[in-house]
């Protein structure tokens, strides 16, 4: 924060910051794995084209984040890591504005240990996830989810139902009951060879682009579309990507059990060969720790 690396639990923003009175922020996640970031050139796109879209300049450039993450993580002396970079609209510089052009943006960003969205031990017996009927997903006309932010109303609201009814987590429709996202990943189901994702109400994440790409190298036949409830259910496999966890199969949606309670064939094929990648040099970027 303002241009030092400091423990998390000194770190603060204004309680007048637009970042937080009004969620007028936005943020990315790059993961770190084995002493090296992930496709941090493909996080780094999306945040800048976030911090364009909502007409935000922290007054720092692409090389400048770049560098000031990694001198982050070098300092953590994490090689497994959850890496956030973040800018905010901030607070008025005028006294009482309502105008925004009055705030004075600014960059931050913070690491932790490498965070899994679904916990490992989990995984191994199978995840399961609700469709929320409590809440919908926040229009992408209203609020837009290809611009990477912290408009969480809906997915705790969703997460509740899941874990009261003692689900791991919640999948989220949109106004027409076609899957969107849940609360850190992309959907896919498979039924036939066909993979389906979402076109529409969801964030473009680099884990979703990832598993497109494993997938067309697979043969597999792919559409990004409305994916329908019923359609989903129907589906032979399903599974969510994340950056949290990479490819995690999904064994129960509802009270619908898929490939008989374990991880299918072509998940697990998108799995192995996702994590091939996570690791291999043509995405990686090392990281020089001292």
């Amino acid at each position: 924060m303002k241009g030092r690396i400091i423990p998390i639990s000194e770190a603060f923003i204004p309680i007048n910051d637009w970042g937080l009175v009004h969620s007028d922020i936005t943020y990315d996640v790059v993961p770190v794995w084995n002493g090296s970031f992930f496709r941090i050139d493909d996080y780094l796109d999306r945040f800048e084209g976030s911090m364009a879209a909502l007409r935000l300049d922290p007054k720092i450039n692409r090389k400048q984040i770049k560098g000031a993450i990694t001198a982050m993580v070098i300092a953590s002396e994490l090689r497994e890591s959850y890496v956030a970079m973040v800018c905010s609209r901030g607070a008025p510089q005028v006294a009482g504005s309502r105008d925004p052009r009055d705030c004075l943006n600014h960059f931050y960003a913070w690491c932790v240990p490498y965070v899994h969205v679904v916990k490992p031990d989990i995984v191994k017996i199978g995840a399961g996830a609700l469709i929320a009927t409590g809440v919908k997903r926040i229009p992408y006309d209203s609020v837009n989810p290809i611009i990477k932010n912290y408009h969480w109303g809906d997915f705790t609201q969703g997460l509740f139902e899941a874990k009261d009814n003692n689900y791991e987590t919640v999948i989220l429709t949109d106004q027409n009951e076609n899957i969107t996202e849940g609360p850190g990943f992309n959907v896919f189901c498979i039924k036939n060879g066909l993979l389906v994702t979402s076109d529409h109400g969801v964030l473009e994440g680099i884990s979703r682009k990832t598993v497109l790409e494993i997938a067309a190298s697979l043969g597999l036949n792919i559409q990004v579309r409305d994916l329908p409830v019923s359609e989903f259910l129907e589906a032979d496999e399903v599974f969510i990507s994340t950056s949290g966890g990479g490819v995690i199969p999904l064994v129960k949606v509802n009270n619908t059990i898929f490939a008989n309670g374990t991880c299918g064939p072509v998940t697990d094929k998108i799995y192995r060969t996702y994590w091939d990648w996570f690791e291999s040099p043509k995405y990686q970027t090392r990281i020089e720790y001292k």
